[in-house]
């Protein structure tokens, strides 16, 4: 009988593409994915106290569903308290982020070599591993850069990740070749800080894109997230031009106060931001450009929090995104007071949504009967298939199976606020 496994993912994009990956090499193995497994794995995130309440909400789960299977906790949870993570019901083994990979050779090897996993890397002599998610076929996940050495002073990421790290540009390129191979139109570019690219390799994320531009080795390629600092005016003029690169910006502000981005050691003020998004929508009018902001972070007054939602009302930006500070332990802003009242930071965060569907309804509105060219998902529900523009805006319509991973003008007929009918 061949061994069993089922893979659980918490967190960001980085943590998919992972997933994805080990998943890929234990099936090429002789493992099979199961519901009742003999492994359950859980590839775990860090950033609010939430995502670790999850993580071990799963393990538990894990557990009454099979007591005899062996849990296998992995990723951000585990790198930043170890101990705690060991001690849960039904955990067998623990591996952080710094040696997360080394999963796939504990599973494939004999019990008598496990202990060589005992003395991982360190997380700050830890080598770049690359890996890409395939369980989607019409968009991959590629990780081309971990860990980060920003240590803003309300993230735990940094701690839990390392130093900043990256693929090389022909690594990147190679794999891109791979995924178009597998016939995925889409690549999601994923890391922590993915702007870093290549800083210590000598290389730059504009040489890469340039790159990606140049060579064009699959239809249509995302940035998940870049540092407003590292979005530089030669990215902004290259997106622009390009046939690749998609017209889609998402870039973490996290306050609209200067006050409360310097508590907050962010490498940037207020008037860069603007001025970066104003370059974006003066070279691509069509640009969807997302926002990262996090209310209610410690000595956030009144006064603040108005600055915030008037800095946003007035720039021309398509959505937020939008978290409540979660207090994390080993960090600056835990010891900051005061600290904000979990109610007070409810009801900016329900300020902030609110914010958010008006600004992306306005979005939506202006591409109103409209044609653009929509990358349609396996994503079908009640007769309806969905999928994306280049500009990011959501589309469904009747489900035709020759539409499938497929990149189709439409024209967008009725809007709201989740999605276009056409």
């Amino acid at each position: 009988m061949p061994k069993t496994f089922h893979i659980a993912t918490l967190g960001c994009k980085l943590n998919y593409s992972e997933s994805s990956h080990i998943a890929r090499e234990l099936q090429e193995q002789g493992f099979e994915n199961a519901s009742h497994p003999d492994y359950f794995i859980l590839n775990t995130c860090t950033v609010t106290g939430i995502a670790e309440k999850k993580a071990r909400s799963l393990i538990a789960q894990f557990h009454r569903k099979n007591p005899n299977a062996e849990i296998i906790v992995i990723g951000c949870f585990t790198a930043r308290d170890k101990s705690l993570v060991e001690k849960l019901l039904g955990v067998t083994k623990v591996f952080g982020s710094e040696d997360k990979m080394n999963v796939i050779s504990y599973l494939t090897s004999p019990p008598k070599s496990h202990s060589s996993f005992l003395t991982p890397h360190s997380l700050d002599t830890s080598p770049f591993f690359s890996t890409y998610s395939s369980h989607d076929r019409t968009r991959s996940f590629l990780k081309i850069q971990d860990g980060c050495d920003y240590h803003c002073s309300y993230c735990a990421v940094a701690h839990a990740r390392g130093e900043s790290r990256s693929d090389i540009i022909e690594n990147v390129m190679t794999n891109l070749k791979e995924i178009a191979h597998l016939n995925c139109k889409e690549v999601v570019l994923t890391g922590v800080n993915t702007g870093d690219f290549g800083r210590k390799n000598g290389e730059t994320f504009f040489q890469l894109l340039n790159e990606i531009d140049l060579r064009k080795p699959i239809e249509r390629v995302r940035v998940s997230s870049i540092e407003p600092n590292l979005l530089t005016g030669e990215i902004i003029h290259l997106v622009a031009n390009s046939a690749v690169l998609m017209p889609h910006f998402h870039i973490p502000l996290q306050s609209g106060s200067d006050q409360v981005l310097v508590a907050m050691k962010r490498r940037y003020k207020t008037a860069l931001f603007a001025e970066k998004v104003h370059q974006i929508k003066s070279a691509m009018p069509h640009a969807c450009i997302a926002i990262d902001v996090i209310s209610g972070f410690p000595t956030e007054t009144e006064e603040d929090f108005e600055e915030t939602v008037h800095f946003l009302n007035n720039l021309p930006i398509s959505y937020l995104h939008v978290f409540s500070y979660s207090k994390r332990p080993q960090t600056p802003a835990a010891e900051m007071r005061p600290q904000v009242k979990d109610s007070v930071k409810k009801e900016r965060t329900n300020v902030l949504l609110q914010l958010s569907e008006t600004k992306k309804a306005n979005f939506y509105k202006e591409y109103l009967h409209t044609k653009r060219a929509v990358l349609f998902e396996e994503d079908v529900r009640n007769g309806t298939i969905f999928g994306f523009t280049d500009n990011y805006i959501r589309v469904s319509t009747p489900y035709n199976e020759t539409f499938t991973n497929q990149i189709i003008n439409v024209e967008l007929t009725e809007c709201n606020t989740h999605s276009f009918n056409s």
